[in-house]
């Protein structure tokens, strides 16, 4: 057994498939991965219309969960605000 009592796992958060990090309660995580986007040079990201509308892409897919792309596993609210990465999906979708 993992330790986890059912007191435990009755209080505990159930895996979001469709939420971005900064929607899914992982707090510490976000706020790291927030901090990374935050730290990026303004000519290494896209604007903050592209920003949204790529995450609103990656919301729709069915490769998300709990902010992390099902697809390469990478914090999608980092990859979707470096200008120079686009979707991992095979049909790129942004």
């Amino acid at each position: 057994m993992s330790g986890i009592s059912a007191a435990d796992t009755s209080t505990a958060r159930p895996f979001c498939r469709k939420c971005l990090l900064s929607e899914s309660g992982f707090a510490e995580e976000y706020a790291r991965v927030a901090d990374m986007v935050e730290a990026l040079p303004p000519e290494k990201r896209v604007d903050e219309g592209e920003y949204h509308r790529r995450l609103e892409l990656c919301r729709e897919c069915g490769q998300l969960g709990a902010g992390v792309c099902g697809e390469c596993g990478c914090f999608v609210e980092l990859r979707a605000a470096k200008r120079a990465m686009h979707c991992p999906s095979a049909e790129r979708k942004w």
